[in-house]
């Protein structure tokens, strides 16, 4: 029997990916690299989009 796949929606800005991490350049006294953490601003870091706001970014021109 076929399983079907969930419809999720995915974020349109981050592509499922809501946080990043950036290196500074710089390291800690231990060697480990100093990094910035960084969340995706439209769906707060959950990779997802709710239904409305999905639907008014289809809907804007």
């Amino acid at each position: 029997m076929p399983q079907h796949a969930q419809d999720t929606r995915v974020c349109r800005t981050c592509d499922g990916f809501p946080t990043v991490a950036i290196t500074t350049g710089g390291r800690h006294n231990d060697g480990s690299r100093i990094l910035l953490r960084v969340e995706c601003r439209t769906c707060q870091g959950t990779g997802r989009t709710s239904p409305a706001s999905a639907a008014v970014a289809q809907s804007g021109r």
